[in-house]
């Protein structure tokens, strides 16, 4: 009976584990290069910025461990990014009407493994990966000024040493990825790196 009992567990966390980390059987997630190229133009040629909500589409939205992961990257982006915005929207405009740069960031592709998953599967979960990509352009005309994207991955043994903080800890990179281009180029356009390895 209590070999029967511990098969049923046994079952249910896979069953937990499987629906917990839905993938796209044969998908590749990953950067196209590992260095973003520069801007049409430095990010100093605009008087304003502006920072869209992270979005993410189909097929990834819906599925409950990605649902969560965009939360998490949408409050760490929010840590990250907005006080920098503030900064420079702070600044006397240089133009007239101010130039305003938009910065749109979303989810390309993204395979999260959740903390249920991590618990009932370990290492054998898999490996969590994400690929941001951000549309950055002028507000008034649609003009495309840069579109870099970011990778970054948490394998399934750090993620099972962590208890799911490793991947948590990958959104967390993959947002810094994103302050630290935003940054990088607002003097001189230089691009910077994809996060990939």
């Amino acid at each position: 009976m209590r070999f029967h009992a511990l098969l049923g567990w046994s079952f249910l966390g896979l069953f937990l584990m499987i629906g917990a980390t839905p993938a796209i059987a044969g998908e590749t997630i990953a950067a196209s290069s590992v260095v973003n190229p520069a801007p049409v133009e430095a990010f100093s040629a605009f008087d304003r910025f502006e920072l869209a909500r992270v979005t993410m589409g189909s097929p990834y939205a819906g599925q409950a461990s990605n649902d969560r992961a965009l939360v998490d990257l949408q409050a760490d982006m929010d840590k990250r990014i907005p006080a920098w915005i503030a900064e420079k929207n702070a600044a006397p405009a240089k133009n007239g009407p101010p130039r305003v740069l938009l910065i749109e960031p979303r989810v390309q592709k993204i395979r999260f493994i959740g903390t249920g998953a991590r618990l009932w599967g370990g290492a054998f979960s898999g490996t969590s990966r994400v690929l941001l990509k951000v549309r950055i352009s002028d507000k008034a005309t649609g003009a495309l000024i840069a579109e870099p994207e970011f990778y970054q991955q948490a394998a399934g043994m750090a993620g099972a040493w962590t208890f799911g903080a490793a991947d948590k800890g990958m959104l967390e990179r993959v947002t810094a990825l994103v302050a630290t281009y935003l940054q990088a180029n607002f003097v001189q356009a230089v691009g910077g790196p994809t996060g990939s390895p």
